[in-house]
């Protein structure tokens, strides 16, 4: 399907922060609360497949050779 673009370290990073954003937007109200949680689950889905597509159009590739 997808080609891994992240690393470890870059995936761990992402899931604690869609952690933080989701509890975040759990917390709050109204608009920020769709957009904390739309960004924490945009992040989480992200860690947890090891592609972000945004990496793939700028080229970035954070993947030791190891994890190909």
């Amino acid at each position: 399907m997808f080609k891994v673009n992240e690393g470890v370290v870059d995936r761990i990073i992402r899931g604690v922060l869609s952690i933080g954003l989701i509890v975040g937007g759990i917390l709050s109200s109204g608009v920020l609360q769709i957009v904390l949680i739309a960004i924490g689950a945009i992040l989480g889905i992200t860690a947890i497949t090891g592609f972000c597509g945004l990496y793939a159009l700028l080229g970035i590739n954070t993947c030791s050779t190891k994890n190909k």
